[in-house]
């Protein structure tokens, strides 16, 4: 075992990183990851305002982007990555802006719970009551609760499937559709058991030790169905379950498990677009303005469609 794999030296680990990101968003002075991400796609404005949703882990912070329409907009919630870590909310600010516009949609991005301090089963708990009460209470905030998508990019695809799992099992809310951008949905596989086609892909083993113990220290709940969906151990029917698009990154060591859980969704009749962007790994939208444009204008037509017929 990895000196990594061990709990309390991973928790010490994940602190040190969450400690570190905010050391570098103080010393930047404005000029670091939130400042950047701001600075993406300029023609998309900032219209935002703060809001704090109560749920049973604690109060959870988000941000809600404003779409220039008319009427009662529909809802999309946004789950951002960080290995269930670190709360990098800001650096889907570019995405959460494009969809706003794209889309005519008010896009709640989400700060939840983050491991060690929060491990599972709190974080995809928390996303699921954060998503329950949107749907419960937008006519007091301003959009339309009973047209309401989700999505997520990387831990945050994976707490997307959880919160639309969670709404199969527990009858609601309903979900128009559920968008997985490169998520990790196989945590009961060993990291140095999965494959990159990159020569040194983004996501190393020492990383998933990290994040996956943070996560989730028992090695027995990683086959949990709202951690390894795409794991061969979940085998219950989806059926009904959200419409979904799946995106995967070619050379990602995630691919190969957002590919199955793609078939086991086409299986269910639930998938509605599988995409494997090629040549790029994870996290690629951070830096290939270009590659993201294209697939956020893919996910924001998924989402209009979804909600021309909700």
């Amino acid at each position: 075992m990895s000196l990594l794999a061990r709990p309390s030296v991973a928790a010490v680990a994940a602190r040190t990183m969450q400690r570190l990101t905010r050391l570098a968003d103080r010393r930047s002075g404005g000029r670091g990851s939130a400042a950047a991400s701001h600075a993406r796609f300029p023609e998309y404005p900032r219209t935002v305002s703060e809001l704090t949703v109560p749920t049973s882990i604690g109060p959870a912070r988000a941000t809600v982007y404003r779409p220039a329409v008319e009427g009662t907009p529909p809802v999309h919630v946004n789950f951002h990555g960080g290995g269930y870590v670190v709360a990098l909310t800001e650096i889907d600010d570019p995405l959460c802006r494009f969809l706003a516009v794209e889309a005519g949609v008010a896009v709640v991005n989400v700060d939840y719970a983050v491991a060690p301090q929060h491990p599972f089963p709190a974080p995809p708990r928390q996303a699921y009551e954060i998503v329950r009460w949107l749907a419960e209470h937008g006519a007091e905030h301003g959009w339309d609760g009973a047209r309401l998508t989700v999505g997520g990019q990387s831990a945050g695809g994976g707490l997307a499937a959880a919160v639309a799992r969670q709404a199969l099992e527990e009858g609601g809310p309903s979900i128009a559709l559920q968008v997985l951008h490169y998520p990790p949905l196989d945590l009961a596989t060993n990291a140095r058991e999965k494959h990159s086609a990159a020569a040194k892909p983004v996501l190393r083993p020492w990383m998933a030790d990290v994040f996956d113990t943070s996560y989730v220290p028992d090695p027995a709940s990683r086959t949990d169905r709202l951690v390894s969906p795409a794991h061969s151990s979940d085998t219950a029917d989806l059926k009904g379950i959200a419409p979904t698009v799946v995106i995967t990154a070619e050379l990602d060591l995630l691919k190969a498990e957002g590919a199955r859980y793609a078939d086991r969704l086409r299986t269910a009749g639930a998938l509605l677009e599988y995409l494997d962007v090629p040549g790029v790994d994870h996290g690629y939208d951070g830096s290939d303005g270009q590659r993201a444009r294209e697939t956020y204008d893919l996910i924001a037509r998924h989402i209009r469609e979804a909600m021309a017929g909700a």
